[in-house]
Parts: C-alpha cells; sequence; structure tokens
C-alpha cells in the first residue's frame, strides 16, 4: 500500500491516499484523494497528469511566504483553496507547556541566519524542533482550525481532491493521519503512510540543502528535519491523548467537527467489498 510507484516526477511525494483497509473491513477508496509536496516545481508533463488524474481541488497547507516565494502550477479548472495550518510566532499553542515555539513554515527563516540555526538547531535542537512542530499541528488554534477546514473539505468539496505543503511531510503527514485516523484506518498502518514520504523528498533535500550551502549553515544540523520518523508522529499522538484523552475527542472537542461531517467523510471514502 505504501510501496506506490511514484506519479509525478516533479512532486515526489505526490501519492494516494486510498487502499488502505480498516479496522472493521471497508477500504479506503482510490483516485478521490492525494497528498503531496509543493507544486510549484510541477513540469508541463506532470500538471498533464494531475489533469487527467481529475484533479478537481487543490489544497494549500503552506505559510504565506511560502506561497508567495514559490507558487503552485494548479491544475486546469481544479479550485485552490489556501488552510494555512501553521501557528502565529507571536502566540505559542495551548498546552505548549510553555517552551518556546517556532513556526511551523520558518525553517527558511531559521537557516538564513547561520548563528540563529546553530543556536535552534545544535545539540538536538533539530529533533527537539521536530518533536515541538508535531505537537504545535495538534494544539495550535490555527492549526485545529485549519484542519477542520481540511476535513470538511474533503468529505464535501470537489474531487478529486490533493492537499500539500512544501515537504509532504508534517503538515501533510499530520493531515493525512487525522483523516484515516477518522476513517478508522489501524495505526500501524497510519504510520507506515507516514514513514513512506522518506523515499519521496528529493524536492525538500534540493531546497533546504541549496538554503543551508548558500548561508553557510552546516548541513547535519537539518538531517533530523530532512526526514520523518516513527517517534515524530507518535509525539502528536501523544499530544492528543494528553490534551484531549482520546482521538474522538480531539476532532470533537479540538476540531469542533460534527458528526455529519466525518459521517460525509466516511460515506465518500470507504468502499466495502
Amino acid at each position: 500500500m505504501t510501496n506506490d510507484a511514484q506519479l509525478l516526477a516533479t512532486a515526489p511525494n505526490f501519492r494516494d491516499l486510498g487502499g488502505h483497509a480498516t479496522s472493521d473491513g471497508a477500504r479506503v477508496r482510490r483516485g478521490l484523494l492525494y497528498r503531496a509536496d509543493a507544486l510549484a516545481w510541477l513540469d508541463d508533463h506532470d500538471l498533464a497528469l494531475m489533469e487527467r488524474l481529475g484533479l478537481r481541488q487543490v489544497i494549500d497547507l503552506r505559510a504565506a511566504l511560502e506561497r508567495e516565494k514559490d507558487v503552485d502550477r494548479i491544475p486546469s479548472g481544479a479550485e485552490y483553496t489556501v488552510i494555512d495550518v501553521a501557528p502565529s510566532p507571536s502566540a505559542p499553542p495551548s498546552g505548549s507547556g510553555g517552551e518556546e515555539q517556532s513556526p511551523v513554515g520558518d525553517l527558511a527563516t531559521i537557516l538564513s541566519h547561520p548563528e540563529r540555526a546553530r543556536a535552534v538547531l545544535s545539540n538536538g535542537g533539530a529533533e527537539r524542533f521536530m518533536h515541538n512542530v508535531n505537537r504545535v499541528l495538534v494544539t495550535g488554534d490555527e492549526a485545529c482550525a485549519g484542519y477542520a477546514e481540511l476535513v470538511l473539505r474533503v468529505a464535501t468539496g470537489p474531487t478529486a481532491a490533493v492537499f500539500h505543503c512544501s515537504a509532504g511531510k508534517d503538515r501533510t503527514g499530520w493531515g493525512s493521519a487525522l483523516i484515516l485516523a477518522l476513517l478508522d484506518v489501524p495505526k500501524e498502518a497510519i504510520i507506515a503512510d507516514y514513514l513512506a514520504s522518506n523515499a519521496r523528498l528529493d524536492n525538500v533535500r534540493r531546497w533546504v540543502h541549496g538554503l543551508t550551502d548558500s548561508n553557510g549553515v552546516d548541513r547535519e544540523l537539518v538531517a533530523p528535519i530532512m526526514l520523518v520518523r516513527r517517534e515524530y508522529l507518535e509525539t502528536a499522538f501523544t499530544e492528543v491523548e494528553r490534551v484531549y484523552g482520546t482521538f474522538t475527542d480531539y476532532a470533537r472537542d479540538g476540531l469542533k467537527l460534527a458528526p455529519e461531517v466525518i459521517g460525509s467523510l466516511r460515506e465518500r471514502l470507504l468502499e466495502r467489498g
């Protein structure tokens, strides 16, 4: 399921979220929902392929600076929506414990200042950054509102749909985990889908290494950020349990999702037999 062939050469983390079996024997339909890295670097061939897949909705989870610097190429006829799930740098998310926060989409800013990069990312800082990102994606006010809108749009908006961030691994990774969990896909399958990004990060490696090399930052400092690890996603699930108790409570109390929306999501994306 997680070993699907790479569909787009210029967006290597573009992949179908369908095919997973659920705990009660249903299966996530293929061809309705895709996850991806940035669509800014699509060549004409891959853009045409996306159009042949019937993409009718593009959901961009990136921050404003990312969107302005690398503008998505949108398939003809597709609806484009921005849902910025990154928290404001001036307001720590609820349940953060008071530690210093870094905006989810702020890596480019950090890497533009070598001294700041060393201060933030050295001595285990890169790992702490990634764990913090995953806590913020669960508890941040912007993240909760944004992921609720993502679920709503996937459940009721035009299909087929694709949602993405820059690398397609963290913000998109939690969005994928959330949707699959709401569909009752087992946790181990969700984690396997998350880890599949590691083989598909060529674009983000080129982008980040371009930043490190041009700004005099040691590539080794960002190595823990250039991949996904099981423990990163486990941090998000642990934060759900710590703050809300259960995933059901998170969907209801954190995301404020109505049961009807979750019902529509399941009706649209699940098939039996």
